[in-house]
């Protein structure tokens, strides 16, 4: 069982920048496939960031590209999404998760989520 803890969320103006943490409880962080996915109301929930146990390997939405950036720390089972040049569009509940490593859409275990707003 994994244990996952958002952190880092808030409001912030068009153009600003903010970085959510996710710290995680358990063993095996180092071989997780970790990622961020955010669900807005009335939207599909989109997995906006992933990155492979060795960060060898990352995956970033169309949406995202260029703005958003996961890093994690596996001494410190924490990841990381840095997120620069926010939209209101960008507005979400942002959930950190644990995700299936051949399929990053097939999330395993998730945090309850921060709260991200973007004003115009």
């Amino acid at each position: 069982q994994v244990q996952l803890v958002e952190s880092g969320g808030g409001l912030v103006q068009a153009g600003g920048s903010l970085r959510l943490s996710c710290a995680a409880s358990g063993r095996g962080f180092s071989s997780y496939a970790m990622g961020w996915f955010r669900q807005a109301p009335g939207k599909e929930r989109e997995v906006v960031a992933a990155s492979s146990f060795s960060e060898g390997s990352t995956y970033y939405a169309n949406s995202v590209k260029g703005r958003f950036t996961i890093s994690r720390d596996n001494a410190k089972n924490t990841v990381y999404l840095q997120m620069n040049s926010l939209k209101p569009e960008d507005t979400a509940v942002y959930y950190c998760a644990v995700l299936r490593p051949d399929n990053y859409a097939e999330i395993r275990y998730r945090g309850q989520g921060t709260q991200v707003t973007v004003s115009s």
